[in-house]
């Protein structure tokens, strides 16, 4: 009899003994050994007959569910994480820890790894859809995320106001579709980042940035591992970082006039706070204005949680004690502090902010800005180390999700 079997023996999560809380856990215990040395012998055989033998590029999502179809009991289905999904996160099974797994696995063999980061860095459907209308009109409302074009530069605007631009799955969705239509619309050559102005009544009124993952989603069940999690990782930061992959692309070679990698230079404007994957963000950011009542952090930790890869990143940016200061022990950084020199280029009164933004995105329109901002990028992250961070975080990450302490904290 499968785990999932026996599982369905059970009652479900909330309505558990202790001795069958033990039990559950025990079978998943047992499965995910088993699962650990299915992907220890067969991780490239896998990914071959997802890809294809490596000739099709498939989304994090695609790669999920087709190891489901594939190998039956691997990874969750579908049907799975829908029923989950109408769940609270303390009362989830906890299937995602197996995606987190098969993400480990493919993440840490070199080649498929390789393949799989080309594959998330590619133009999503949504993006080549959108594509000849943004270029037509220079403007999408994408729901959460406003996306303009003035001049050579594109104006992200984050537009999720009634939870001060808290991230959901949502979120990350339409973040990612402006980033790629920034990316292909070649009259672009420089894209902002900044927060809108909210409706919450404490901000009403004020410009926010970025109050990082939104907990209300998490306790909700909302909060996707491999839509939002990784995507956001993968997918988003790693196109503001590294640039969309046209090659072989004839579609988007014909918007970007490039033979392989579209990168342009991303400024960065926070508005009133830019907490946990607000902060993130900012790490691959070429250029940084912050007003002088704002403030950075990274609470992750306190949440029970990994701060995506600021961890990767933080420590090149501020140094290590000052990375293991706001990573372990959530202290914040305000724009006037000495320390935020490190994390900030411009510290302006908020009523310099637009004239700010307009002086910089002139410096860096400059066209030899790509071709050095790429070489920096380089050498400050390989490959090789985004790979083995990436390979580590999908397991860690997964199961803090669904440790004891994050779950508690969710609950109440």
């Amino acid at each position: 009899m499968g785990g999932d079997s026996l599982l369905g023996l059970l009652p479900p999560k909330p309505g558990r003994s202790n001795e069958q809380s033990t039990c559950a856990a025990r079978i998943h215990s047992f499965c995910r050994l088993v699962r650990r040395e299915f992907m220890e012998l067969h991780t490239d055989w896998l990914y071959r007959q997802i890809t294809n033998e490596l000739t099709t590029f498939k989304s994090l999502h695609e790669v999920a569910f087709k190891a489901a179809e594939l190998c039956p009991g691997l990874v969750p289905t579908q049907q799975q994480l829908n029923l989950e999904r109408t769940r609270t996160q303390a009362n989830k099974e906890g299937y995602e820890i197996d995606q987190g797994l098969l993400f480990h696995y493919l993440l840490r063999s070199p080649e498929v790894g390789n393949h799989l980061v080309e594959s998330a860095l590619r133009p999503t459907p949504r993006a080549q859809e959108l594509i000849a209308q943004f270029i037509r009109d220079g403007y999408f409302d994408l729901g959460t995320v406003l996306l303009e074009r003035k001049g050579y530069a594109a104006h992200l605007t984050i537009n999720n106001p009634h939870c001060l631009n808290a991230e959901d799955d949502r979120l990350v969705d339409d973040m990612e579709t402006a980033v790629d239509l920034a990316l292909m619309d070649h009259d672009v050559r420089v894209a902002v980042l900044r927060g809108g102005v909210m409706t919450h009544p404490r901000y009403a009124g004020q410009r926010i940035f970025s109050a990082g993952i939104n907990l209300k989603a998490l306790n909700a069940g909302q909060i996707s591992f491999v839509d939002f999690l990784l995507r956001r990782e993968l997918g988003l930061i790693n196109k503001i970082f590294r640039g969309l992959l046209a090659e072989g692309d004839e579609d988007l070679l014909t918007h970007c006039k490039s033979s392989r990698i579209v990168g342009k230079p991303w400024l960065a404007a926070v508005d009133g706070f830019a907490i946990g994957g607000g902060a993130q963000l900012l790490l691959v950011f070429d250029r940084v204005i912050a007003t002088t009542n704002s403030y950075f952090s990274l609470p992750a930790a306190q949440e029970g949680i990994i701060p995506g890869f600021a961890n990767l990143r933080l420590h090149r940016v501020v140094g290590s004690r000052k990375a293991r200061q706001m990573v372990l022990f959530g202290s914040k950084v305000s724009a006037c502090d000495p320390d935020a020199k490190l994390l900030v280029d411009d510290v302006v009164e908020p009523s310099l902010m637009d004239e700010t933004i307009d002086q910089r995105v002139k410096q860096l329109g400059s066209p030899a800005v790509f071709a050095n901002r790429y070489m920096l990028n380089l050498a400050e992250e390989s490959p090789e180390a985004f790979l083995r961070y990436a390979s580590e975080f999908s397991l860690m990450q997964a199961e803090r999700l669904y440790s004891p302490d994050v779950l508690e904290k969710v609950w109440s």
